[in-house]
Formats: C-alpha cells, structure tokens, sequence
C-alpha cells in the first residue's frame, strides 16, 4: 500500500468507527419508534412523511453535493485557487439557502397535495396524520441540507472526521422526541425531534466551519464560471443519485394498499440491509471521493484507477459477507434489536420476510455508492440520468408484477428494489470499462469470487449454529436473544477472515499494514 493511500485507509477506518456509531444509534431511533409505538398505522405514517425530506435531502445535498459542488470546489483548491473556490462556494450556498426557504415554505403549505405522492392508498385519520407529520417534519430538510454543504466543503478540505458526528447528534434527537415526547403527545414527538435533531447538526457544521468565515461572502455571482459550471453538472445528477430514494417512494407507494404494517416492515428491513451500505461503503466512498476528484483534475489516470480498484475491492471485502449474514441471521438479529413493547414476534417476522428480498440487493447497492461518484469525479452526469431512468422504469415494472403475477406480497417489492440495484451496478461497470480501458477487472473479479466462496461457507455455519443456540438459551430474555446474534457473529466473523487468509485475499494485506502502523505509532 503506497504511503499516499495509507492515511486514507486510516481515516476510513475512524470514519466508518463513527459512522458505525451513528448507524447503531440509527438501529436505537427505530427500535425507539418501535417499542413506543409498535408496527401500526402510525408508524406508517411517520415513515411516508419521512420520505419527502428524505428525498429533498438526496435531490439537494446528494446532487448537488457530490456530483456538483465538491467536483468545481475542491479542483479550484487543487490548483491553487483557494480565493475562486470561494466566491464559487459563497454563490453556491447563498443560492442554497434561499432555495430552502421557498422550498420549505412551499412544502408546509401544500402538504395535502405531496401526501398521496408518497401513500396514495391512506386515507380518512391516517392521511391526516400524515400531512401533519410531513408540515413539522419539513423545517427539517432545511436544516440538514444546509447541514450538508458545509460538510462538502468541510470534505473538500481533507476534514473528514468531525463532520461525522453531526448524524449522531440527529439521531439522538430523534431517540429523545420518541422516549420523552411519544408518550405524551403521539408519534409527532418523533417528528419533532427530527427538527431538533437537524438544527443540532447544522450547528455542530457550522461551528467547524468558523475558521474560513473570513473567506465566505454575502453574494451571489451567477456569472462566475465556477457556478456555470456547478449548474451544468447539477440537474442530470440530481436525477440521478435520487434514483434509489425514488424507487423506495414507489415501492411504498404500492405497499401503502397492503395490511396495516407493511409500510413499517419494509423500512425497518431497508434500514438493516442499509447499516453495512452506510457504515463501509459510504464511508469509504466519502473519503475517496474527494481524492477521486483531484487525480482526475490533474489527470493522473493510473493512480485513478488504482484508487478506484482499491475502494470498490474493500467494499465488496465487507459488504459480501455482510449480506451472507443479514440472509442467515436475519429473524434473531430483529428480534434481539426491535422486538420490545408494542412490537411482538409477528412484527419479527414480517420484517424478517422483508429483509430476506432486501439483502441480496447490498452488494450492488454499495458498489453504486462508489461507481456513481466515479463519474462525478470525471464531471459526467449524463451517465448517471441514464442508468438511473432505465432503474426507475425495471423496479416499477418489476414489483407490479411481483405484486400481481406472484404470491411475494410485501417481499416482491423488496426483490424488485435488489433485482434493480444489480442491474445498476452491472450497467455502470459494463459503461466505466468501456470509456477508461481497463478498471483493473482481473483483481476485482478475484475479490468477487474469493469472498462470495468464504461468505458461502461463513453463512451456512453461521445459520445452523444460531439456530442450535435458539434451542438452548431462552429467547424470551435479552440474554438468550444476544448469544443467539452475538456468538454467530462472532463465530462467522473468524471463519471469514481464516478463509481469506487462506485464499490470500489483497484486502486482507491492507488491514496488516493499518495494525502494523497503527502499532509503529503507540510504539
């Protein structure tokens, strides 16, 4: 490993150990929402008005974020230009912010025309509460997407690791408006801890922005190239990187005509397949990007690509065993984390049957974390909206006909959204290889295949060893629900890296280097 992607390593890996963090306190806002208020109508509501934010957030932050703002940015930066890059970034947040207010103005006020978007089915008292959950919850968007640009630009600077704990705090705003607020006033506590949550992380943004508030000014240059530029990449990308959102809203759209519940199974089983995709793949993407971006401004292809093969290498290391033990320990691992309360072994096992069609969609889904940044960094959107309309177009056509031609139910949904996401992250791989040459294919099908080899074999013992504890412990109690999850994993985790050891897997040589270093420093 080169001396370059050493300190990159190192700080993925504290990035991923606090995003790990905020992923658990993650797992905790739904086990909150769970325990308090079960698997209801309720709960449905709340997780549809969450949607709207949610996907403002991605059309906002994700697009012209990563795929705009941080490309222009940070190749001012690496070309010396720090005085340029800020009027850009000054132009480009004022815009920003007086977007958000009209945009968040214009969502609390139609409200009742953006409902059925999201759950066309609900109606009488449940859609009441859901334009009431979507008007306190919109004030949110605001906050987190201005939360978010002072991240890129935090980013752009190689500060990676403070911006990090912002989620952290948004998710324990969340926690506390569930546990304090819930049983006082109903599920709108959640929805106003959401809003707390989401100043609380706009501020901790800003405060770390402080030291170049000399450099920010109060204007907006539409003329400068820099913003011509951020606005020619904007669009395409906003199309594309809310592709994965947008199939969620249609795939809840049709689930809101199925029981009472079925809303909430999907999201929670969405959240779970998620936690391995935001912890590693996200991670590791967010700290390479960045990088990304400057080799391609100063057109060092080869150490591009090797930096690409290296990222999307350690996120398949990761996230194929991942899936292998979301598929085996799926049912324990939601009952040890959710079933509490108003949430009993029915709700386990619906979302059970859920997470079983979402899993297999991680791998694909991580890799596109980092395909889709690649091509931002090359400044090509025009890719992405491609990619993206043909998965909107198959995940539709797909869970209908899930839902109409097969007994799936809910699951079909799922499987549609995972069917989708491989086909994503294959056309991407297919298109990349055919513009650069090569993409160092040799050493990533190596990666592919040894650890789907050892997943396989991680994955079976993992299932009959949880099932034989399960027969043994009382699962009825914390303790037996822990030692069913936590010594498979355990378990599992060890068979994993004996068997990549033994098929002398890369990745595994990369994780040496960073003990060894890390040790050379205590030392």
């Amino acid at each position: 490993m080169s001396s370059k992607s050493k300190p990159l390593a190192q700080t993925a890996t504290l990035m991923m150990a606090l995003i790990f963090l905020s992923r658990i306190l993650g797992f905790v806002r739904l086990r909150a929402a769970a325990e308090v208020f079960g698997r209801t109508w309720h709960t449905d509501a709340f997780n549809a008005a969450f949607v709207i934010p949610d996907l403002m957030y991605f059309l906002l932050v994700g697009g012209a974020l990563s795929s705009a703002f941080i490309p222009v940015f940070t190749s001012y930066l690496a070309r010396g230009d720090e005085d340029e890059a800020w009027i850009v970034a000054s132009s480009f947040l004022n815009a920003t912010f007086l977007g958000l207010v009209a945009l968040t103005g214009l969502g609390i006020m139609f409200s009742p025309q953006l409902a059925p978007l999201v759950a066309y089915k609900f109606t009488g008292e449940q859609l009441k509460l859901l334009i009431h959950l979507m008007r306190i919850m919109f004030p949110a968007v605001f906050f987190t997407a201005l939360a978010g640009l002072a991240v890129g630009v935090l980013n752009s600077y190689q500060k990676f690791i403070l911006p990090v704990t912002g989620p952290i705090i948004y998710n324990i705003g969340i926690i506390l408006g569930a546990y304090l607020l819930g049983p006082k006033i109903g599920i709108a506590g959640m929805a106003i801890g959401t809003v707390a949550g989401a100043i609380a992380n706009f501020t901790l943004q800003l405060v770390q922005l402080w030291p170049w508030k000399g450099r920010y000014q109060l204007k907006i240059d539409w003329h400068h190239p820099g913003m011509g530029q951020i606005l020619h990449l904007m669009l395409p990308a906003v199309i594309s990187l809310s592709i994965a959102q947008v199939n969620l809203i249609i795939s809840q759209n049709l689930a809101s005509g199925l029981a009472k519940g079925t809303i909430t199974a999907l999201q929670i089983a969405n959240r779970l397949m998620q936690f391995p995709l935001g912890v590693f793949a996200m991670g590791i993407s967010q700290v390479i990007f960045p990088t990304m971006t400057r080799q391609a401004a100063r057109g060092e292809w080869e150490v591009f690509r090797n930096t690409f093969s290296r990222g999307l290498r350690s996120i398949f290391f990761i996230t194929i065993p991942s899936t292998a033990g979301l598929l085996a320990l799926g049912e324990p691992v939601i009952r040890l984390l959710f079933e509490a309360g108003e949430f009993g072994p029915s709700d386990t096992r619906a979302t059970a049957y859920a997470l079983f069609f979402f899993a297999p969609g991680l791998v694909a889904l991580s890799g596109t974390q980092l395909l889709t940044r690649i091509y931002y960094s090359l400044q090509d959107t025009r890719t992405p909206v491609k990619v993206g309309i043909q998965a909107i177009i198959m995940n539709t056509l797909l869970s209908l006909a899930f839902l109409k031609f097969t007994s799936l139910g809910y699951g079909g949904l799922a499987l549609a959204y995972s069917i989708t996401n491989i086909a994503n992250m294959t056309s991407y791989t297919l298109r990349l290889r055919k513009r650069m040459g090569s993409i160092d294919g040799t050493r990533i099908l190596a990666t592919i295949i040894k650890s789907s080899t050892a997943s396989a074999f991680m994955g079976l013992a993992v299932y009959y060893l949880a099932q034989h504890i399960g027969q043994l412990v009382d699962l009825a109690t914390t303790r037996g629900r822990a030692l069913q999850v936590m010594v498979p994993v355990a378990v599992g985790a060890l068979i994993y890296l004996v068997l990549a050891i033994a098929f002398r897997m890369e990745e595994i040589k990369v994780l040496q280097d960073m003990i060894k270093k890390r040790r050379t420093e205590k030392a």
